[in-house]
């Protein structure tokens, strides 16, 4: 069988959670199916390292699909073009996106809908575009899969999808994502911190990510208790303004927060595992990978009480309100209790056993041989 996948997230160098997906999966699925033969479709060369197997064949497309117009080109004409050429048997497209008159099989992977909740979050091009044609790409499939059971009945509701359509296929973490000695944990605050302790947020910087709220919680957390932590921000800004940039420019320990955009996996993996907690106050999200990955760090959560993030955290996290900036104070103030943050932990060793890449590799798996089995 001749399957084609998606691929033009895999970027060397920048790549982010959908991209990790499309990684982690297809580097699985093709050494696990040598019988297969996989196009993968890049807009761009891609690193040879994205190769995984001989069983691979990359196929370059045109044009770079950066833009909402671009994406239109894309996944209408060249995308259409390359599938008949190589008479690809099965489609598979991990970001959701997809022609809108597939000729083949089609597997799309709609992660989340926030776009669809929330404005204000994505430029008004990209806004345009995915509540334009998402709604479109998820009728058009053979079938759907997505990474929560929350996000499966959002579809479900949001698109008058019907659930039998639709497979849950739960995010894993990176296999570098683990316990540090004490002695890493010391170096890799020495590098960040000053040796400091500290909690961390970890995200592309964006609005419903909702960080205001964190610098606010955190800025009151030093001004009451006077706690000798430090606030570490790992992601690339991408939106910084409006009541982020206020919320930052209020703060009265702003000297205390460390920005450190763009880290490096192992760095980020030392990172987590020698904070005192990850705070994730996200407003939305379809899973929330860094709950996970915390998980498998051993270091605490604090997590929003919304969306997917109590389906993945279980018992293994603090929850709070992500509007209620007393909530996410109060939160974190109780982390400085040794023994709560061990029960968390413990809690998280067992939570984190449900979520794995190899699980979620074997269920992409059978939700492709599902598509392919559809009349």
């Amino acid at each position: 069988m001749r399957i084609a996948i998606n691929t033009r997230l895999l970027l060397k160098g920048k790549m982010d959670g959908i991209g990790w997906f499309t990684y982690e999966t297809a580097r699985r699925i093709v050494k696990s199916h040598p019988e297969h033969e996989f196009y993968f479709l890049f807009d761009r060369k891609p690193a040879p390292e994205f190769l995984f197997a001989d069983n691979v064949r990359p196929v370059v497309l045109c044009p770079q699909a950066r833009h909402p117009l671009l994406w239109h080109l894309y996944f209408e004409w060249a995308t259409p073009l390359a599938l008949k050429a190589n008479k690809i048997d099965l489609y598979v497209s991990p970001d959701g996106m997809m022609p809108l008159h597939p000729k083949v099989p089609t597997l799309t992977v709609i992660h989340d809908l926030n776009f669809e909740h929330a404005k204000g979050n994505l430029k008004p091009s990209h806004q345009w575009y995915m509540t334009r044609y998402f709604r479109r790409f998820a009728k058009a499939a053979t079938r759907v899969a997505t990474v929560s059971e929350y996000s499966k009945q959002d579809i479900v509701d949001t698109y008058s999808i019907d659930s039998k359509k639709i497979d849950v296929v739960y995010d894993g973490a990176h296999d570098g994502y683990r316990p540090h000695s004490e002695t890493e944990k010391q170096a890799i605050r020495g590098r960040f911190t000053d040796g400091k302790p500290y909690i961390i947020f970890i995200s592309t910087i964006l609005k419903r990510k909702n960080l205001a709220h964190l610098l606010t919680a955190f800025d009151k957390l030093k001004t009451i208790e006077s706690v000798d932590w430090k606030l570490v921000v790992v992601g690339s800004k991408v939106w910084w303004q409006d009541e982020l940039a206020e919320a930052y420019a209020q703060m009265r320990h702003k000297e205390d927060v460390i920005m450190c955009g763009h880290v490096e996996p192992q760095d980020l993996a030392a990172l987590l595992s020698a904070s005192v907690a990850l705070v994730y106050p996200s407003y939305f999200e379809g899973f929330g990978i860094p709950i996970l990955e915390a998980m498998y760090a051993e270091t605490a959560v604090v997590a929003s009480n919304t969306t997917s993030m109590p389906e993945v955290g279980g018992e293994a996290a603090l929850y709070v309100n992500p509007a209620d900036t007393d909530d996410i104070y109060h939160a974190i103030s109780r982390l400085q209790d040794d023994s709560l943050r061990e029960e968390l932990i413990a809690k998280g060793r067992i939570q984190r056993e449900k979520f794995s890449w190899d699980k979620t590799s074997n269920l992409l798996w059978d939700s492709m041989m599902k598509t392919m089995s559809e009349p």
